[in-house]
């Protein structure tokens, strides 16, 4: 049963030409529809499926703190009505961008049940900043997060990337330490992935595009796990970083294979063992809500095979591995029965370990994890 929602804002003010996701120039765009629509998508979602307790709802993007007081209002009002009726939620995050949000705004989060922020900073350098396109500086990321600690925001989370065009491992290294200081307990940090269809990506095709070397990029990940766990961050996740009891629970949903549900143009959802894609443009979205109800445009079964490849892809990526016991319980099936040979070739490696009780990635197996997940991927 999914305990978990995610909820799609496609908007932002401005587009970054290394992101894939679904995602629109806020200005002329109509938002207020959306949110109708929106609201709409969450009324019969719940009408079909009705909700159990809801314990982590993630609002992403898009920039969702592009919207307004006023939208955000209506929008997290709606949440409140369909979404969890019975009580509010354990989790609650909404991803900002470094300067979108002001008093007004945040005091609508905080009265609507929001309880924590993931602010996007990705890098403390101004030329890097600029190449990636972001349009906040570093007073935006210290002022931000100054005005959610005024409001009462104390779970907050910043995002940083690495292996950018031009960095250096010393650059990356003056990026973990300005990211320390902020004493924030949640972050997350992944390198850049040139992604098709993004602009970097036609810019690599034509060869005016040129990453760190693989070594400085692995080297500047084996700097930031090192620096953040002497810092007292536990390393609970391949790219993520919190203090004890801070750990994205909404993420752990889908890195333990959970069902959740998925709302809002282009969101994905897995409810009761079917995976499902919304339409991803705007007006699409809206005219398949007002025409269909739900705007799907994939809905896809989930065989047990592939439930069982996704717990050990995902599973493997977090320090807590996978649960020999969870995977009986769910499965029916004893883990070494169904994935033996591939355990044992990975434990041979070196890539894995296990102390009978559940499997997890070794810290070799930290900086192979794509050769690990490999493994089980496409046996059904």
């Amino acid at each position: 049963m999914a305990r978990s929602v995610y909820i799609h804002i496609p908007f932002c003010q401005h587009i970054c030409p290394y992101c894939d996701f679904n995602k629109y120039v806020l200005k002329g765009q109509p938002v207020w529809h959306y949110l109708e629509a929106l609201v709409q998508e969450m009324n019969l979602t719940f009408e079909q499926h009705p909700p159990q307790e809801i314990r982590t709802i993630f609002v992403g993007g898009g920039t969702p703190t592009a919207l307004n007081p006023e939208q955000m209002r209506f929008f997290l009002e709606a949440v409140a009505r369909y979404v969890q009726p019975q009580a509010p939620c354990v989790e609650f995050t909404v991803e900002a961008n470094p300067g979108t949000v002001n008093e007004d705004l945040l005091q609508v989060m905080k009265e609507g049940g929001v309880n924590r922020l993931s602010f996007g900073v990705q890098s403390f350098d101004r030329g890097l900043l600029k190449k990636l396109g972001r349009i906040h500086t570093t007073e935006d990321v210290h002022q931000s997060l100054a005005l959610a600690r005024k409001q009462g925001f104390n779970n907050l989370s910043i995002d940083l990337m690495f292996g950018l065009p031009g960095q250096s491992v010393d650059m990356f290294r003056e990026d973990v330490e300005q990211a320390l200081k902020l004493d924030v307990p949640h972050l997350s940090a992944y390198s850049l992935k040139i992604e098709p269809g993004t602009h970097f990506h036609r810019l690599h095709e034509q060869n005016k595009f040129h990453l760190p070397p693989e070594d400085e990029e692995a080297t500047m990940y084996e700097l930031l796990i090192k620096r953040m766990t002497e810092s007292g961050y536990a390393h609970y996740e391949i790219s993520n970083f919190a203090y004890t009891g801070y750990e994205s629970r909404h993420n752990l949903t889908y890195w333990r294979n959970e069902e959740y549900y998925g709302l809002g143009a282009g969101a994905h959802g897995y409810v009761q063992g079917v995976r499902h894609v919304n339409a991803g443009p705007v007006h699409e979205y809206i005219e398949k809500v007002a025409r269909e109800g739900l705007p799907r445009v994939e809905v896809h079964p989930v065989s047990k095979q592939e439930a069982m490849e996704d717990m050990m892809i995902m599973g493997l990526r977090t320090k807590e591995g996978v649960s020999r016991l969870v995977f009986r319980e769910r499965y029916g099936l004893k883990l070494e029965d169904h994935f033996g040979r591939q355990l044992d070739q990975l434990q041979a490696k070196g890539l894995i370990t296990t102390d009978g009780e559940r499997y997890w990635l070794t810290e070799k197996g930290l900086f192979l994890g794509n050769e690990v997940f490999a493994a089980f991927i496409g046996m059904h």
